[in-house]
């Protein structure tokens, strides 16, 4: 690092002369949330200090980004938008489906089959599973 960027300069040397506290933050879960030892945590801004987590812990580097998001532009860039099915169903027709991209652990099926229950749809609404083999039925 200290090679492409001045800020690092003598971080190197620090490192392996403090590796044991570097060594917290590489075992702690909550590495993107821990100080940098010494005068690291302060010499260098938030983004510098993504780049010395991301040589420390990879996996945390996008805790750290989001983190970065929050403290530079606010909370409302990384907290999805709640959904409006709704309002959703307004902007659908019959060549302009809804179509749900799910993240892990989302499942809108419940909150939907209530919507069409309530809008009176149910019979007209069918679901397609975009898992193995369903691209073409789609």
């Amino acid at each position: 690092m200290s090679k492409n960027l001045p800020c690092f300069e003598g971080f190197e040397k620090f490192f392996i002369e403090n590796h044991l506290e570097f060594q917290k933050i590489f075992d702690s879960e909550e590495s993107h949330n821990m100080p940098l030892p010494g005068e690291w945590n302060k010499k260098l801004t938030s983004f510098e200090k993504m780049i010395a987590l991301k040589s420390i812990r990879l996996d945390k580097v996008s805790l750290a980004v989001q983190n970065f998001v929050i403290e530079n532009l606010g909370n409302q860039f990384v907290e999805p938008p709640v959904f409006n099915l709704s309002k959703s169903f307004k902007d659908s027709s019959i060549t302009t489906p809804l179509i749900f991209v799910l993240s892990a652990g989302s499942d809108p099926v419940a909150d939907f089959e209530r919507f069409a229950a309530e809008m009176n749809m149910t019979k007209k609404v069918e679901k397609i599973s975009l898992g193995r083999g369903q691209g073409p039925k789609a």
